[in-house]
Order: structure tokens, then C-alpha cells, then sequence
């Protein structure tokens, strides 16, 4: 059996699947917040049922919105107060007599993704995440590449490129981020930056979902705005293809909603890739809010 745990700050979500990838059964519960040993002994609790209800010492996999291990060996997440500064996945390793695999919740969607019996056979995969912020994984034949820092594929981090200054104007404001820098790309493509790009254009303080709903209406204002969107989500994601080269880019998050960039984005990737770049194909995260227990539970997956 393989247990997947995704880990928020409000709760904590368990799948049992079984060789096949199959869900067999999903539990939740509110994350502790105020104590360390209730954190690890609510996941401890979980375990410990599931092994006795399936008769075997199931493997387990935790997702967690944060570094999983700092050089330190500690693990680093802001919103799980109670676990933070830690070395979470070697006192569970411990205390359950097995190995327990902790990874970034974006690297378990797009690990989650890249073992969808439609995408598995693809060699490189890589998600790509347009939600409250931005994130992403890069999964190359069935593992995640985590890298020298476990920080591979924060895309959301990367800053606008200089074509980016074409598209919104040169005066465009570099918006401060809070990893410190200044012009990261999750203030501009996330959800938020979505909204933010329309309000700065219009002055106007729309949602995301109230700008696609005008836009599906056909409102001029909202179709500049969504054209503008897509250019610039493609000169960023054209240096992403030309690093990373991948055969699949799964979108997940509140935008991959708005299914029709998957569909325009290929025609507007064209101008910014390299002439002998083929353009990968785009598509639709399968697995939704599952994705990162499902690849959680997967980290132990090696066939």
C-alpha cells in the first residue's frame, strides 16, 4: 500500500492507494498547530490504522508546502508553525521503522501528473502551477528532480524576462515579492497577478473569475486582457521550454480552469522558441485538488 499525505495549514489529507494507483480510501484532519509532538503523532495515528486495516506496513509520503529539508536537515514551512524547524521526515522515519519521503506539494502535482496512465510514458514532464501563486515540478522518468537545494522548478521565483517588458511596457512596476526580490513571475501570472495585471491596465479590482466571465461573453476589454495574459505567460514559459525541454507541460491551479490557454497557448509559444524547437504538447492537470496526496503516495512508485 502506498499512504499519501498532503499537508496544509488547515488540514491534513491521507490516500491509501494500491499497486495499481488506485484510490482506495481518503481521511482528513485539521493540522495541529501549536505543538510538535501532536503534529507527528496525528500522522503517526493515521499510519498506524491504515497498516491495520490493510494487514502491511504501507509506505508513506508527505507533501508539504515548503523545503522539505534545509541544509540543516530541518524542515522549512511557514503556515505549519507546529513542524517548521524540524527534522520532520527523520523522526517519523524512526518512529514508524520506515522510510519516509517528504517532497515540496508542487513537485507531488507534477509527480502525480507525470504517472497518469496517459502521460507515463512520457520521459520529461513538467507541471506548471497558476494559482495563488506559482510553482511547478519537473518529473524525469518517474522522479522528481528536487536539485542541489530541493529548490528545482520554483518558477514562480524566476524574474520577468526582458521580452516581458515589451509586452506590459517598460514602466511596468516590479512588484516586490516575498521571497525578496523584486519582478518575480508569480506577481504577474499567478491568479493574483492575473487580477493585478487588469487592475493596473483598467483601474479596475476584478477577481480572476469575473475577468473570464466577461471574457467568455466577449467583452473587448477582457479579451485585450486575457491576449495580453497569454503573450506574456508565453515569453516566460518559452525560456522554461528552452531550460527544460520537457515532452508534457501539465497547467494545474485556479487558471487551468480557464481551459482555453492550454489550448491558445501553443500558437503564441511558436515566435518564442528556438526554429528547431518543437512545441510541446499542453495539457490539462488530470487529478485536480488529489494531485498532491496522489503524488505524495507516489514518491515510493519506481515502476
Amino acid at each position: 500500500m502506498y499512504y499519501g499525505f498532503d499537508i496544509g495549514g488547515s488540514k491534513i489529507a491521507l490516500g491509501v492507494y494500491n499497486s495499481q494507483r488506485q484510490l482506495l480510501q481518503e481521511r482528513r484532519i485539521a493540522t495541529p498547530h501549536d505543538d510538535y509532538h501532536r503534529f507527528i503523532q496525528a500522522i503517526i495515528r493515521l499510519v498506524t490504522e491504515m497498516d491495520a486495516q490493510y494487514g502491511e506496513a504501507g509506505s508513506v509520503g508527505i507533501g508539504i508546502p515548503g523545503t522539505p529539508r534545509t541544509a540543516q536537515g530541518l524542515l522549512y514551512a511557514a503556515n505549519l508553525p507546529a513542524a517548521s524547524g524540524h527534522p520532520l521526515a527523520e523522526d517519523l522515519s524512526r518512529l514508524l521503522t520506515r522510510e519516509v519521503r517528504i517532497e515540496n506539494d508542487a513537485n507531488c502535482f507534477a509527480l502525480s501528473e507525470a504517472w497518469d496512465d496517459e502521460f507515463r510514458s512520457a520521459p520529461v514532464v513538467m507541471g506548471l502551477i497558476l494559482g495563488t501563486g506559482m510553482g511547478g515540478g519537473l518529473v524525469v522518468n518517474g522522479r522528481i528532480v528536487s536539485g542541489y537545494n530541493g529548490l528545482c522548478a520554483e518558477f514562480g521565483h524566476m524574474r520577468l524576462p526582458v521580452d516581458a517588458l515589451e509586452i506590459l511596457g517598460a514602466d511596468i512596476p516590479l512588484i516586490h515579492c516575498a521571497c525578496g526580490q523584486r519582478g518575480c513571475m508569480e506577481n504577474y501570472l499567478s491568479e493574483r497577478g492575473f487580477a493585478w495585471l487588469y487592475q493596473h491596465f483598467y483601474q479596475q479590482a476584478l477577481d480572476a473569475p469575473t475577468i473570464i466571465t466577461a471574457w467568455e461573453q466577449g467583452e473587448a476589454q477582457a479579451r485585450r486582457h486575457v491576449a495580453r495574459y497569454l503573450a506574456l505567460l508565453a515569453v516566460c514559459l518559452g525560456n522554461l521550454l528552452t531550460a527544460f525541454d520537457p515532452d508534457i507541460v501539465v497547467l494545474g491551479g485556479g487558471l487551468s480552469r480557464f481551459s482555453w490557454l492550454a489550448q491558445a497557448l501553443p500558437e503564441n509559444l511558436a515566435s518564442v522558441l528556438l526554429p528547431a524547437a518543437r512545441i510541446p504538447r499542453i495539457a490539462l492537470a488530470r487529478h485536480g485538488d488529489a494531485g498532491g496526496m496522489r503524488g505524495a503516495a507516489f514518491l515510493h512508485l519506481t515502476e
